[in-house]
């Protein structure tokens, strides 16, 4: 009797997206598995193909890579099938078109092995090769999206957008990643600050491309710009939300009761009624981000977020239209009391603008508060059937994984315990 011998199980994962790419497949296959014979990793290398029409599919597969197809057209799409696909611990993930050296993986595994969770290259304080990269997108657009994404979320990563990166299969499954193109790579990112993960840039080589560029300057730019102003929505609405109403608020109010005189010059009705745009717009680009942040909350694009959960425990629908009912009230109070006097003194000239005007904001503002806290309520709904669906599956896995002592103990006794129905 021959007894086989358990293989070892694959430690790392070269995972490559690819798009007509026939003229780079087999060297970067190569590289990887060079460094794989080099320093004895046990390691595979998938391809995935997004839609090839030349030789790409049939190079890979005689170079020995496994080959996964992603029908659905776009950069996240094929990254994120070829990491679901791969078997190893520690996934590198780099493009298909000789840009990157892939020499540096043991480079970056090294660090995986050392307990960090994502390592990034950094093409900005590696080297680049001439003609490798273009100047709008060396001194421009990558160092203002990197820029853009310290600023939103504290990244402290100068290349954010270098293609190089490596992570283990735990991390991955903490960044929990959707998007579909070259957005990808920003979500990545962010999703690891925002995980927790421990991370660290190394510096890389950066080799002239060949064959033809899938990257839309303009086009891919502005999607990993909106992108960001969308996974932030504090600064996006809440926070210029906020600024309005307050200058708005400031404006009003200190020309409720007549025009103002500052070295000179006056302040007068129309300034206030500038005011009164500028909080009606602050309530509602902030109302905006609210829900914002309570739609990310509900479709868990991050596992946790305290604010909302706050507003959820504490700021309940009931009180929260309380509040609107009240701050309609005092709205509506102001405007009649304009209404009444303008009645008793027949409906003559109206002498009470400034008043009127301060009562009809308020009144707008209460209404949106009010209407805004049915929507919340309407999330909330979705969010306490996810959360009941999710208990409800925990306590039954616990009742089918709990031990049963009599079936342990009629097994101790060699007896078998009859089922119903049997």
């Amino acid at each position: 009797m021959t007894v086989r011998k358990k293989e070892k199980p694959i430690e790392v994962s070269v995972v490559m997206p690819c798009l007509n790419e026939e003229h780079t497949i087999g060297i970067c296959i190569d590289k990887a598995v060079e460094v794989f014979q080099q320093r004895g990793l046990r390691g595979e290398v998938v391809v995935a193909d997004n839609g090839s029409t030349d030789d790409s599919v049939k190079i890979a597969l005689s170079k020995g890579a496994r080959v996964v197809t992603e029908l659905e057209r776009g950069y996240g799409n094929a990254c994120r099938r070829a990491i679901e696909e791969a078997r190893g611990e520690f996934i590198i993930m780099a493009d298909s078109d000789n840009t990157y050296d892939f020499s540096t993986i043991n480079e970056f595994i090294t660090l995986l092995r050392e307990g960090y969770d994502f390592v990034i290259g950094t093409r900005l304080k590696g080297k680049m090769l001439k003609g490798s990269m273009p100047p709008l997108h060396r001194y421009i657009g990558n160092p203002f999206l990197s820029g853009m994404l310290r600023f939103l979320f504290g990244a402290r990563i100068s290349d954010a957008h270098c293609g190089m990166r490596a992570f283990t299969r735990q991390a991955y499954q903490k960044m929990r990643l959707v998007t579909t193109g070259m957005e990808f790579a920003s979500e990545m990112v962010i999703n690891a600050v925002r995980a927790k993960l421990k991370i660290k840039e190394v510096p890389i080589t950066y080799h002239l491309r060949e064959g033809e560029s899938k990257l839309r300057t303009f086009q891919d730019g502005w999607r990993h710009l909106r992108f960001m102003l969308l996974y932030s929505p504090n600064r996006l609405f809440i926070i210029p939300g906020l600024s309005f109403f307050c200058i708005g608020l400031v404006l009003m109010v200190g020309l409720l009761l007549g025009p103002v005189i500052i070295n000179g010059r006056a302040f007068d009705i129309h300034c206030m009624l500038m005011g009164g745009l500028f909080n009606i717009i602050g309530v509602q680009i902030t109302v905006f981000g609210l829900l914002g942040k309570a739609y990310f909350y509900v479709e868990k694009f991050q596992e946790r977020n305290r604010f909302i959960e706050y507003c959820y425990s504490k700021l309940t629908f009931n009180r929260v239209l309380l509040f609107g009912v009240v701050y309609l009230v005092i709205g509506l109070i102001f405007v009649l009391a304009v209404v009444y006097e303008w009645a008793r003194s027949g409906f003559g000239p109206l002498d009470a603008p400034r008043m009127l005007f301060f009562g009809s904001v308020m009144t707008i503002n209460a209404l949106q508060v009010i209407f805004t806290s049915f929507l919340f309520s309407m999330i909330a709904i979705t969010h306490r059937k996810s959360n009941g669906r999710m208990i409800q599956e925990r306590a039954y896995r616990q009742v089918i994984d709990r031990p049963n002592p009599k079936a342990e103990a009629s097994s101790a006794s060699g007896k078998t315990l009859n089922r119903p129905g049997k």
